[in-house]
């Protein structure tokens, strides 16, 4: 090793090597101290600010042992200011440092783009979906605009959906003060019709949905297999559709591949104007990093943003969540942003998109909704038709999606033997191979639970 920097890439590796410092830390207080000296014992850094310094110094006891290993013997490790700030100020304690992590988190939370078409970042991979959106908005009521009627706009999570169909709808707004604007989720539509049916209010939940001047519908894929939620939306939309009323959905895959909802509602989407989002290309990547750098008031290096938008290319809600994290370590850090704390941020990201862990209770949940039944006629010893063909479907996804043993399996469906749970999975394995719909009814509820944990 020929220089006191070499000396000190050996100790931080060493550091990692053995965890006696996380990377995080490394990339954020470590790296941004400056070897100045090396004077017999005596190391000395140089650092920014006294709140870095402050930092710093938790891990001098973990840098000393590493300096020892490295070089054989102790040593003196000094860490001066650059900077003039005040030497007297409070050092925060871990509590409060967590406590004013969360208050900057919750600060920029709502540091988010209004959803209008002037703040959506176009890209050759949403650019007629854009258009499509624009012209719906434009032209909602008049007879120009119904080979645009329904608008389905499908692509996956996070690609800019629910930003394009609030657009519309802050659109129409503004131009239409007067129009009756309907705007929810499938599942609002589906907790609605419920509400509607436990406490005999129909006539209400129709007056809502079929008086609607324009009816905006987002994740419609949540539909499937929910035949009585099916059932009222094909009379909502053929009304609408009649009288000419505008009507926009959004999807996370395209009519054809929701193979559980009904034929009349797919050649109905079908026929009217789909527009895919994909994932959005590097150039569009970029400019949603530094559109949200700008309002953040985030002075974000060129080669930062460039750094960040080569490697997040998932989704616009990664890109967004980084620069927000960013934010926040640039706060506490008091430095100039670096690619190093692009990449701690990065990591943190990628960490928190994992999906959320699938419970046999989110499963049972989710099979008891699609059947209209309960989760404890599921996991109880009733033997009507349609309960004992849901406990199958639901035995089913659990071994499918979770890979418990059959035994345990067994436990969670009411102390169930294994020999049950065997003769449950086997017999609707049968019966799917003889009946596809059935199949694909069971594919979907799969893949539903799947993107739910995702989100």
């Amino acid at each position: 090793m020929n220089s006191f920097e070499e000396v000190f890439e050996e100790v931080k590796n060493y550091c990692l090597e053995h965890e006696t410092i996380p990377v995080v830390a490394i990339n954020t207080w470590i790296n941004p101290l400056k070897p100045v000296s090396f004077d017999g014992n005596d190391a000395v850094f140089s650092i920014q600010t006294d709140f870095q310094k402050k930092i710093v110094e938790k891990y001098i006891p973990a840098l000393s042992e590493a300096f020892s290993s490295v070089l054989g013997f102790e040593v003196n490790i000094i860490v001066n200011i650059e900077s003039d700030a005040p030497e007297e100020i409070h050092i925060p304690t871990d509590a409060e440092l967590e406590q004013k992590h969360a208050e900057l988190e919750q600060k920029y939370k709502f540091a988010n783009y209004d959803y209008t078409f002037d703040t959506f970042i176009e890209g050759r991979s949403n650019e007629f979906a854009l258009a499509c959106s624009k012209s719906v908005a434009k032209n909602c009521g008049e007879k120009s605009v119904q080979g645009y009627n329904p608008l389905f706009i499908h692509g996956p999570s996070g690609m800019g959906k629910t930003h394009l169909i609030t657009a519309i709808a802050n659109e129409v707004r503004k131009n239409h003060p007067d129009f009756n604007i309907v705007y929810v989720t499938s599942e609002t539509f589906g907790s609605d019709l419920v509400n509607a049916l436990n406490n005999g209010l129909i006539s209400d939940f129709h007056d809502k949905y079929r008086n609607a001047d324009i009816l905006l519908i987002d994740d419609i894929q949540f539909f499937s297999g929910k035949e009585r939620m099916q059932e009222e939306f094909f009379h909502t939309f053929y009304k609408l559709h009649q009288e000419g009323h505008q009507i926009v959905i959004t999807s996370d895959r395209p009519p054809k591949e929701l193979l559980t909802l009904e034929e009349r509602l797919r050649t109905r989407f079908e026929g009217g104007l789909m527009a895919d989002i994909s994932a959005p290309d590097y150039e569009t990547r970029l400019a949603i990093i530094n559109r949200k750098s700008e309002l953040l008031d985030l002075k974000m290096p060129s080669e930062v943003s460039e750094f960040m938008a080569n490697r997040l290319k998932s989704n616009i809600r990664q890109l967004e969540g980084a620069v927000v994290r960013l934010k926040a370590l640039n706060h506490f850090a008091g430095s100039p942003i670096t690619i190093s704390m692009a990449q701690s941020v990065i990591r943190d990201v990628l960490t928190d998109e994992q999906p959320i862990p699938i419970t046999v209770e989110k499963i049972i949940a989710e099979v008891s909704n699609v059947y209209g039944i309960s989760p404890d006629d599921i996991r109880s010893n009733k033997r009507n038709s349609n309960i004992s063909i849901a406990r199958k479907v639901a035995i089913y996804v659990v071994r499918a999606v979770v890979d418990m043993p059959l035994q345990v399996i067994g436990t969670e469906f009411g102390s169930r033997d294994h020999s049950t749970i065997v003769y449950s999975i086997n017999s609707l394995k049968s019966a799917m191979e003889k009946d596809a719909a059935l199949k694909n009814l069971v594919d979907d509820i799969i893949k539903d639970i799947q993107d739910k944990s995702k989100n």
